[in-house]
């Protein structure tokens, strides 16, 4: 029996997630998974994700199925997994993964609208979710309140007290930080830490780390507070995931400002790859559309069998034609129309040097929720045959008489005769001076 992949794709890490052999499609128990994250370092994290998931395609050869929960564009990861020559993958946002691991263990049981309260080390997204419908009716991210701002506010604090002295260059930064990040982490079941650095004692109690985080917590409720009252719909619980939901405060004030039940699931960090590896027992993995990249750019495959069919994408591009009426405007002077046909010809060019523009589309929906546009009926139709060419004969031109005038390319101009007797009288000569 083949097994399934779930995989989530952060900031801060990569956590993929299978279920255990002999899980029912029923109520999921929270730990039923085998997990793993891969913090992200400087490579970019599509990338990451990307070979993580061909190695262990390569090192497990039973999965059948893989789903990636997705924030944002998909442009990036598709890529990334074109260079791998992975194609057996479905991508999902991330608020579906989450809905989907919810309910199956039971946590949102008789919810049916729900707040999504997802701090991660980046920022905060807040979503209002039917979850009857899985229809996202608001949702808003920031990025002023997050994992790693709550670590700056740890460090700023540690360097003020005199205990930690200010590092010198940016790999000793990054130490402190990443010592703060696991003061932070340990002070969700513990009442104190003292971690040792380099730099000196990393000292830290519960209460004091909820004193400085208090205000940045409390300017989370309220942006949730507002997300509902946006979305114009009561809700009836909040389901708060990320690695800063295990901090204990969180729930607490969210409960104390929204006044309904607040749900933090078991490791609430790893629900989004729990969740996809949900979905890939019921979605159908399909290929779906992928950046066209050349055999050169191709990395090597983690792949032992690479796809053998390659589709290259053809971009056929249009061309703007614009004629000029010099010629029109040089004869047009001659008769005494110039000024008529330049601002016509002005007229022309603006029209024509403007390209139509439309409006953007506006939506209420976060990038995290948006689905991919389904493919245009004009890239799958069969090219139109081209146009049959028409022979005509075209006339002599007439031979030219004394009053025409033959410019090349244009119809002949003949300029008309005035009569003797239409023409008006010259003027008398002037009388001659006096003498």
């Amino acid at each position: 029996m083949s097994s399934v992949l779930g995989v989530s794709v952060g900031a801060g890490a990569v956590r993929m997630a299978r279920p255990h052999a002999g899980g029912t499609h029923g109520h999921v128990a929270p730990h039923a998974f085998d997990l793993q994250t891969i913090p992200v370092g400087p490579q970019h994290v599509d990338e990451l994700a990307a070979e993580a998931i061909g190695v262990t395609l390569e090192a497990i050869g039973d999965i059948g199925a893989t789903v990636i929960a997705y924030r944002g564009e998909q442009h990036g990861i598709r890529a990334a997994m074109a260079r791998q020559q992975l194609t057996n993958y479905e991508l999902v946002p991330e608020i579906v993964a989450a809905l989907e691991f919810a309910e199956s263990t039971g946590d949102i049981r008789g919810i049916s609208s729900l707040v999504v309260y997802d701090l991660g080390s980046s920022g905060l997204s807040v979503s209002v979710v039917d979850t009857h419908t899985r229809e996202v009716r608001h949702s808003e991210r920031t990025s002023d309140i997050s994992g790693d701002y709550l670590d700056s506010l740890i460090r700023e604090q540690q360097i003020a007290s005199g205990r930690i002295a200010h590092p010198q260059d940016h790999a000793g930064l990054a130490a402190l930080d990443a010592l703060c990040r696991e003061a932070k982490e340990q002070l969700s079941t513990n009442t104190a830490v003292a971690l040792p650095s380099e730099q000196g004692l990393v000292l830290l109690a519960q209460e004091n780390f909820e004193a400085l985080i208090m205000l940045a917590v409390e300017s989370s409720a309220r942006m949730a507070r507002d997300v509902i009252v946006r979305s114009d719909r009561p809700v009836h619980g909040v389901l708060a995931i990320g690695g800063c939901a295990r901090i204990p405060l969180v729930a607490k004030v969210l409960e104390r400002w929204m006044g309904v039940p607040v749900i933090v699931p078991d490791s609430p960090e790893t629900v989004m790859a729990r969740g996809a590896a949900l979905l890939a027992r019921s979605v159908r993995p399909s290929s779906g559309p992928v950046a066209p990249l050349n055999d050169d750019e191709l990395s090597p495959a983690w792949l032992s069998n690479p796809p053998k069919d390659k589709q290259k994408r053809e971009i056929s591009g249009a061309v703007l034609a614009v004629s000029a009426l010099a010629v029109v405007a040089a004869i047009g002077l001659w008769l005494g129309y110039g000024t008529e046909v330049l601002q016509r010809d002005s007229r022309s060019d603006n029209s024509t040097s403007t390209p139509p523009t439309s409006a953007p589309r506006t939506t209420t929906l976060d990038p995290q929720i948006a689905v991919s546009p389904a493919p245009t009926t004009e890239s799958e139709s069969p090219a139109a045959p081209p146009p049959r060419r028409q022979t005509t004969t075209t006339p002599p031109p007439p031979t030219p008489g004394p009053n025409t005038i033959v410019v090349p390319g244009l119809p002949p101009i003949i300029v008309p005769t005035i009569p003797p007797e239409l023409l008006p009288p010259f003027p008398p000569p002037p009388p001659p001076p006096p003498r």
